[in-house]
């Protein structure tokens, strides 16, 4: 049961390393990432903040995959 969990784990990082930035760049290209100044608006930093939070659950699943895996759980 613990190698299952692990392996959806690792999907889970996997899943989210791969769409995530491409969800990023995707954002940042939008015309309402930037004022009429170049600066970043509201709507590119609170997408920025989710992208890194969703990355920083990713790879938490990865290093707790790893640690079930290596038997440490």
């Amino acid at each position: 049961m613990i190698t299952a969990l692990a392996i959806l784990l690792i999907v889970n990082a996997a899943w989210n390393a791969i769409v995530w930035p491409q969800f990023y760049r995707r954002v940042s290209r939008d015309e309402r990432a930037r004022d009429a100044l170049g600066k970043p608006t509201k709507f590119l930093v609170v997408h920025a903040v989710l992208i890194a939070i969703s990355l920083a659950i990713a790879l938490a699943s990865l290093i707790a995959a790893i640690a079930a895996l290596a038997g440490a759980w």
